[in-house]
């Protein structure tokens, strides 16, 4: 077959930097508006071989598996490497793109080697695979090389075998095709500039030698610019997921050795693993009767208190909580009575104007259940199932008084939990002030950005930036973090950093972190939105499906 495309191999070892390295080389190119398709093997898109077969190397006590056999893993990564070539990469070059693989069969060869895979099954399996890629060849293959990994707890003696048998291949293809070992031992962006060098100079393009790359995070007329609590950004997601699983595992507290995260409270870093959170998509929005109307009447009233007690209060008082029995004076009297008796209605999570000037009555609550009734009134429920985007439910809501952005957000984000909505929490975001804090302290200059232009960056590069920072980020099953989560996450970073970067002050200034961290004994059984479709994959502390 003909090679009409151009493909570009990255390979290397874990710990290297070959993933950052690729993915921001497609960044650059597509961005200079090339043609260009990026690939890893075997592949985390959902859907495909690929995604299951990283999922078993990665976590395979998910599929109950106990232990892989070398052999069996490796041809497991065969089989996704086929998919992909057949499926995706041979068609693309047929039509004439660019595609950046960042894998090839050599990690076969080198990590079946390493690991002891018979050298006769070995090299039935890069036949196999060789015979797939046909005639095709790289138009140029990295070998990314480093004196030291960038990932903790590293094996150093497979690490050093791992490269000396790289290097080894390096040499024996060299004679096939183009190749070049590109050390990244100091600034990425150095690594970065030899590699868009060879690649421009293959592509007939002019040199890059005298337009120098200058350290940058996004691809930009005027780079954002960072300070160290960007990286710190990175690390507090990794440790506080890691203490959301630890803790999921019943793991005995402490559950984390980082000062700050054990004496302050901080939210999840995915904003649906939270217990209000949690709370409300299982007893509030799949609970009851499903019709659009209850649904919407169940998470407003939820969402307008945002406190469990009060949710459970009104269920134990009421029966159930249902719209076609709603009664102002009723809900009225109780939580009156509730208030008299020093019980707190509403949580401390958010700050809600009083909606007297719009409503005129004395009470916050009052006032905020005629908003209620004012959007039942208005039909609201019914006019939701016929927006198109997450922004246009935002400005429905964000049109009647009392909410403002924030909560105009926040809501959307509950209601499209629910099976009213199911639009991507990738198309639309709203800063709140805290998010722009933790921003103001990450960003010495946003480069012109404003900050829903970053957090759709930072969301996109979320890959890139653990793997440069030698970080293993546990994703939510199998799911990536997601504009709301990027968005909490400054937020977060925002208290943090008032200890760990005190001399870095935001816009607002604070200096302390308000709420202790008060270990709740009580356990979550984890359920999400079925849409998400990732349910069956969250295991219990004994390891099985529940």
């Amino acid at each position: 077959m003909p090679s009409i495309g151009k493909l570009f191999t990255f390979e290397g070892s874990d710990g290297v930097g070959k993933s950052s390295l690729s993915k921001l080389v497609a960044e650059h190119l597509i961005g200079k508006g090339l043609e260009c398709v990026y690939y890893s093997f075997p592949g985390k898109e959902e859907g495909t071989i690929g995604n299951i077969v990283y999922r078993i190397h990665h976590n395979k006590e998910d599929f109950n598996i106990n232990s892989i056999n070398p052999t069996s893993l490796q041809i497991l990564h065969i089989a996704a490497h086929i998919d992909t070539i057949e499926s995706q990469i041979v068609p693309n070059i047929e039509k004439g793109k660019i595609i950046l693989l960042d894998r090839f069969w050599w990690s076969t060869l080198v990590y079946g080697k390493v690991y002891g895979v018979r050298s006769d099954s070995l090299a039935h399996m890069i036949e196999l695979e060789k015979t797939h890629w046909g005639s095709l060849k790289p138009t140029m293959a990295f070998l990314i090389t480093r004196e030291k990994s960038l990932r903790e707890n590293t094996n150093l003696v497979t690490w050093r075998k791992l490269n000396n048998e790289y290097r080894k291949l390096l040499r024996e293809e060299s004679t096939h095709y183009e190749t070049a070992e590109i050390e990244n031992n100091s600034d990425i962006n150095d690594a970065l500039d030899t590699i868009l060098n060879r690649i421009y100079c293959i592509l007939n393009k002019s040199s890059l030698k005298n337009n120098k790359l200058i350290p940058i995070v996004f691809s930009s007329l005027s780079p954002a610019k960072t300070t160290e609590v960007y990286d710190t950004y990175w690390r507090f997601a990794v440790e506080r997921q890691e203490i959301f699983f630890r803790k999921f595992k019943n793991i005995s507290y402490p559950l984390t050795k980082d000062p700050i995260l054990k004496e302050y409270k901080f939210t999840n870093v995915y904003r649906a693993s939270d217990r209000v959170s949690q709370y409300l998509i299982k007893n509030v929005t799949y609970s009851g009767d499903q019709s659009q109307e209850e649904i919407f009447f169940r998470i407003l009233l939820f969402k307008t208190f945002n406190r469990i007690e009060t949710w459970e209060y009104l269920s134990q008082k009421l029966g159930k909580v249902a719209f076609a029995e709603y009664s102002f004076e009723n809900y009225d009297k109780l939580l009156s009575e509730a208030m008299k008796k020093g019980k707190s209605i509403y949580s401390a999570a958010y700050i809600m104007t009083s909606g007297q000037n719009a409503f005129g009555y004395q009470r916050k609550y009052q006032n905020h259940l005629k908003l209620i009734e004012l959007l039942m009134r208005d039909e609201i429920p019914s006019r939701i199932i016929e927006l198109k985007s997450m922004k246009q439910l935002f400005e429905l809501l964000r049109s009647y008084p009392t909410i403002g952005d924030f909560l105009a957000y926040q809501y959307a984000i509950d209601i499209n939990y629910s099976e009213l909505t199911n639009f991507s929490e990738n198309d639309f975001v709203v800063p709140g002030p805290g998010a722009q804090n933790g921003i103001s302290k990450c960003f010495s200059d946003l480069g012109g950005l404003n900050e829903v232009e970053i957090i759709k960056q930072v969301t996109e590069r979320q890959e890139i930036e653990f793997d440069r920072l030698g970080l293993e980020f546990k994703s939510l099953w199998g799911r990536p973090l997601h504009l709301i989560d990027c968005q909490n996450l400054f937020c977060e970073v925002d208290k943090y950093s008032r200890i760990a970067h005190p001399e870095i002050k935001g816009i607002s200034n604070r200096k302390r972190i308000k709420q202790k961290y008060v270990p709740n004994t009580q356990r979550i059984e984890y359920w999400y939105p079925p849409k998400w479709k990732i349910n069956n994959r969250i295991k219990d502390k004994a390891g099985y499906n529940k």
